[in-house]
């Protein structure tokens, strides 16, 4: 694990609360696969302003690879923290980079973690594209809305991406 991802996860774990993870899970009727560590958005929050004192200005890359370990394990203050890093850089985010939102999509698995995935992160990237790219993105929500996954057909029903460049639905 990165140093970022292992200060992210200690600070997480160590803001934990056994009674607010139990009652999180139940709260978003959790699948089995997720679990919880109790910690707040405050602290989540918290923890990636703290984060970004200590450390340089992200890179994409930087940005994507942390977001993508984060993702990787199923805990939801982790994915939580992934969602909040790609908000806050959302502006470095490219085209290409909606491959590894789907994945993430794919493995969102409660509303909690999808909607400000779509919401605050894919619309916003696509806001931001040019016509180029925002072609390909079309072809890319247009395979979201024919995929059988509940979260990506969510997400291509949010998203409009029409040639007036609105995202909104």
């Amino acid at each position: 694990m990165s140093q970022a991802g292992e200060f992210i996860d200690a600070a997480l774990q160590r803001e934990a609360s056994e009674s607010r993870a139990v009652e999180d899970f139940y709260r978003l009727d959790s699948p089995s696969e997720l679990r919880f560590y109790g910690a707040s958005v405050g602290a989540i929050r918290g923890t990636l302003r703290d984060l970004g004192r200590g450390h340089p200005p992200f890179s994409h890359d930087e940005v994507t690879a942390l977001s993508s370990e984060l993702w990787a394990v199923p805990v939801f203050e982790r994915r939580l923290a992934a969602i909040v890093l790609l908000q806050s850089h959302v502006g470095l985010l490219i085209v290409s980079d909606l491959t590894r939102l789907e994945g993430f999509l794919r493995l969102a698995e409660v509303a909690e973690l999808a909607e400000p995935l779509v919401r605050d992160v894919v619309s916003l990237l696509i806001e931001s594209l040019d016509a180029a790219a925002h072609a390909r993105a079309v072809i890319v929500i247009d395979r979201w809305a024919a995929d059988e996954n509940p979260w990506l057909a969510y997400a291509a029903g949010e998203l409009s991406v029409d040639p007036g460049r609105s995202t909104r639905r």
